[in-house]
Formats: C-alpha cells, structure tokens, sequence
C-alpha cells in the first residue's frame, strides 16, 4: 500500500467511526504514560506522538503540563477529533498531518512515542523510511516508545496486513545506537471485549 492509499484508508476509518467504535480505542493510555515516565521529562522536553490519531494520550500529556506536544497522524479526521476534545488547550499542541515515512522533521524531541502505527509498516523499505525519520528527530539521550502487536497479536488490523514484533525485533530494525532499557507485554481489551497482545519496547539512543 502506498502513502495515498494508506492516507485515504485512514481518512476514511476516522470520517465514518466514532472514536470508541475502533479496536485500539483506550479510555486511559495507561501503558503508554507508565513508559513515558521511565523517560523523565520536564515540562519543556519535546515529545511526538506518532500515529496518535484520536488518542487520549495528548490529553494526558497535556494535563501533566508538557508543553512541546506533537502530534502526527495520517488521518485530519482523526487529528480534528481529538482537537476538538481537547477545546481551547489543543492550542497548546503541535498537530500534523503526515505520513512518518515521508515526513521531514522540523525540529528534534527527546521522546519519539508510537502505540501501533509501526506494525502497519510490513516492507523494509516503509520500515527503513520510518528509522531514518526517527534518527533524524530524536535527540542524543532522547527516548522511543514503540508499542505494536506482539508475535502472538493478530495479523491484521483495520482490515490491513500488519507485521508482529518483539523486542529483538525491534532492536535490530533500530540499530545498534539505540539501547533497550524495558520491554513488556500488554493485553489490550478493545471496546467490544476481545483481547489483543501487545508489546511495548523502551529504547535510549546513545
């Protein structure tokens, strides 16, 4: 799938389903914040979002008074929706519409978050787009959160093929400059009481 259909198929989940009517809805990014703090960021550190969509993540960061948000999701639907959840205080955020394998970076961060975006990356060329990405906006230190479906989770997602990690396989796309420094397994309930397993790596860059 190329990046215009990967757009117009997630342009259309976000246009036609409300935000609770998708499998990887999360009333509260639990995960997701328990790794972000192994990271201790201050108020002014930088952190993307990738693939952040309608998450409830920002809302979170928000609250605990980060002030250098973005957030970066295919989709203007979903981006719109989460904006509009979050009223005047989504002034205080970065929202940008944009595929993260062709995306150029206009700043750096000191925490690159991604909860199941990169799973739907399934070629080495998309995957290796996505790193270079990466290495170009992280900071040195800086902190990725990557969370996909575990080699036990499903194999398709939003009717699209996806590519199950771990771990070891995440370290090896990454490369050797980025050290893990915590991972675990995660299951997902999604709205309609099916479980999904997840698993969440940490990595530092050196």
């Amino acid at each position: 799938m190329n990046n215009v259909d990967r757009s117009a198929h997630w342009e259309t989940v976000y246009a036609t389903k409300r935000e609770n009517e998708v499998s990887w809805f999360q009333e509260t990014p639990a995960p997701s914040l328990e790794l972000i703090d192994l990271a201790q960021l201050t108020p002014d550190s930088a952190l993307i979002d990738i693939g952040g969509g309608a998450s409830r993540l920002v809302d979170s960061l928000v609250a605990r008074g980060l002030r250098n948000v973005t957030v970066l999701d295919l989709s203007e639907s979903a981006l719109t929706a989460a904006k509009t959840r979050l009223g005047d205080q989504a002034n205080n955020v970065q929202w940008v519409v944009a595929d993260v394998t062709t995306w150029e970076p206009p700043q750096t961060y000191d925490l690159w978050h991604d909860r199941a975006a990169f799973h739907f990356l399934t070629d080495d060329a998309a995957r290796s787009a996505y790193v270079d990405r990466l290495k170009r906006a992280l900071k040195p230190a800086g902190h990725v959160v990557i969370g996909t479906f575990a080699p036990n989770g499903p194999e398709r997602c939003s009717g699209l093929p996806v590519t199950r990690h771990d771990a070891v396989s995440l370290a090896a796309i990454l490369g050797p400059e980025f050290e893990l420094i915590d991972t675990r397994p995660h299951e997902h309930v999604t709205p309609w009481g099916s479980t999904q397993h997840f698993q969440f790596s940490t990595f530092r860059r050196g």
